[in-house]
């Protein structure tokens, strides 16, 4: 399952409890799509703060951190699968900071200074079971070569989640986390050879029940409009 959330405007708290939510329900990879970029570098720093009480990052913290990090280190020199395991809870040591930073996908909005770094990409590919997905923050920065390649665009920048069928591409978002009347983050998980998208409040109310994304060219009857 992958967890997809988007425009928390600087609102840790609402970041926080986007990830705890979707972390509960099985989301061991998350899809965040800007406003503020940002926020996900404070967040970790903002839970790792609070692990540890509140105290300042210390010189005894980074010598545990390298320390957990030696022993945690794969011995076959291969690299972890990010997703072979739950999403951590704890963010307090290093190894789980890594950890937790490659579990996201995130990309820029455009008045981010993120936006205007050319080593930043506006938008980001992520395969989902056999599925190619674009992620963007405005659905408008999509171009034609974007259209071509992929068939379903998980963007933000909408006051409500919703999934939109265009012919045989699939447009979804999760909805706001703040700037909207309700709170709203997403699940995004496959569904045989095709995807589901669901969403809800931060309480755990559903918003949007499962919404079948009939991706497999191998199926002809469309059940999203």
């Amino acid at each position: 399952m992958i967890g997809v959330f988007s425009d928390t405007h600087g609102d840790l708290d609402a970041f926080d409890a986007a990830y705890e939510l979707l972390r509960a329900k099985g989301a061991r990879r998350f899809l965040f799509t800007g406003a503020r970029y940002t926020d996900l570098d404070e967040w970790v720093l903002w839970r790792r703060k609070k692990s540890r009480g509140g105290r300042e990052y210390s010189d005894a913290d980074f010598l545990a951190d390298v320390t957990q990090w030696l022993v945690a280190a794969p011995q076959d020199g291969l690299a972890r699968t990010p997703a072979s395991r739950e999403a951590p809870a704890d963010l307090a040591s290093e190894d789980d900071r890594r950890l937790v930073m490659e579990r996201f996908v995130r990309v820029p909005e455009r008045d981010s200074l993120a936006y205007r770094d050319p080593t930043v990409a506006n938008k980001a590919m992520d395969l989902v079971g056999e599925t190619l997905c674009c992620v963007v923050h405005d659905k408008n920065d999509l171009v034609r070569d974007d259209l071509l390649n992929a068939l379903v665009f998980i963007h933000g920048k909408e006051s409500e989640p919703a999934v939109v069928q265009i012919g045989p591409r699939y447009f979804v978002t999760p909805g706001r986390l703040v700037g909207a009347a309700e709170q709203t983050c997403g699940l995004l998980e496959k569904a045989e050879r095709n995807l589901s998208f669901s969403a809800f409040r931060l309480d755990g109310h559903l918003v949007l029940p499962p919404r079948v994304l009939q991706v497999d060219s191998r199926s002809t009857k469309l059940t999203v409009k």
